[in-house]
């Protein structure tokens, strides 16, 4: 890059509880360690998520600030322009899908403008015709940024089809640490956890997860659902209505799912749609097999036998069965699990992303 540190400006919302900002989060503070000057620039300090970038990092704040609201990416994005007319930088990191507008604003102005795509660009739910319009909108937003940052080879094929040029390309999720601890043995407890994680809201399928744990024998397992969200209450009031709330726990959020997957005898992902979760990335890394919905291509990394198993979407009779196949095998060697993610680390990530940054001063 240049003879100074490489000096990368990243621009989020804020740093509410979402995968875009701790993955930006951590992007931000292995860039540092890196030796590179790394700033944020957010719309507002909201969200606990910030501590995670760390003391070398610097933050900014909008002034005055943007909290989330109705046309508050597009206030963001004209911010983040004015800024960016004012510092200079080797590059600008605009991570997610949620922040593209960011990205349409800051293209060709001088800097290079690295995109990430971190949700699903072809969701079968959209139908035709939102589709066509989630394509047309992708295409305007992105068409001039410098480079797009898959989180999986599908994706990146899909994007480079709807920008109709082979602009994107693939680097690992970055949802290990480099000093991830090593699988624990699969625990003896009885009966087994069954662990589901993330925001409780209807896109999660947590509900239907509940239903279907409701028909598996009394003594066949202990659900445990960490998180938080808008649902928490409904699915309180779906688990007492079951009859189930003996077997269920709603932990609530925490700060590291780690503990809660040595726990575990298995992970259930029952989203209707995700980009490439780090908690699929985060139970093999733990040893701990997974009964992912077919809504992510992170559902590859289950492919190797023990790894886990892929059900049809909204089909709570096949989470049902799924839970019960696996929960009736021997487990996997959980260092042979560990091994199938072991390039998420995020040193690794952290060196790919600066390389790339590199490749695209001219």
């Amino acid at each position: 890059m240049c003879s100074d540190p490489a000096s990368i400006l990243i621009v989020l919302h804020d740093f509410s509880l979402g995968g875009t900002e701790r993955i930006a989060a951590r992007l931000a503070a292995a860039w540092a360690k890196k030796g590179a000057r790394i700033t944020v620039f957010a719309g507002s300090g909201n969200g606990p998520l910030g501590v995670l970038a760390g003391d070398d990092v610097e933050v900014v704040i909008a002034d005055p600030p943007i909290p989330r609201a109705i046309g508050s990416r597009r206030r963001l994005a004209r911010a983040a322009r004015a800024f960016v007319a004012k510092r200079r930088f080797d590059g600008v990191f605009v991570p997610g899908n949620f922040h593209w507008p960011v990205a349409a604003a800051l293209a060709k102005r001088g800097v290079p403008v690295v995109a990430q795509v971190s949700a699903a660009l072809d969701k079968p739910q959209r139908g035709r015709v939102r589709q066509w319009a989630f394509e047309m909108r992708m295409r305007r937003l992105l068409r001039r940024v410098d480079a797009i940052v898959a989180l999986s080879d599908v994706a990146r094929d899909q994007a480079n089809r709807i920008l109709r040029r082979s602009l994107a390309t693939t680097i690992a999720l970055p949802a290990l640490p480099d000093d991830v601890a090593p699988p624990q043995p699969v625990p003896d407890t009885q009966p087994p956890i069954v662990l589901a994680a993330g925001r409780l809201v209807p896109e999660k399928g947590f509900s239907r997860l509940i239903e279907a744990f409701a028909t598996l024998p009394e003594c066949a397992a202990r659900l445990v659902i960490v998180g938080d969200g808008p649902e928490a209450e409904g699915l309180r009031q779906q688990i007492h209505a079951l009859g189930i709330a003996d077997r269920t726990e709603l932990a609530g959020y925490v700060t590291d799912i780690r503990p809660w997957l040595d726990a575990a005898r298995l992970l259930v992902l029952a989203s209707d749609f995700e980009g490439f979760p780090a908690v699929v990335i985060e139970a093999l890394a733990a040893g701990r097999p997974v009964i992912a919905t077919d809504c992510t291509p992170a559902t590859r990394l289950l492919d190797t036998p023990g790894a886990g198993m892929v059900v049809p979407l909204r089909d709570g009779a096949a989470l049902a069965s799924a839970i019960e196949t696996i929960l009736a095998q021997t487990p996997a060697n959980p260092i042979t699990l560990a091994a199938l993610v072991a390039h998420h680390r995020i040193g690794a990530v952290a060196v790919a992303y600066l390389t790339l940054f590199e490749g695209l001063q001219g």
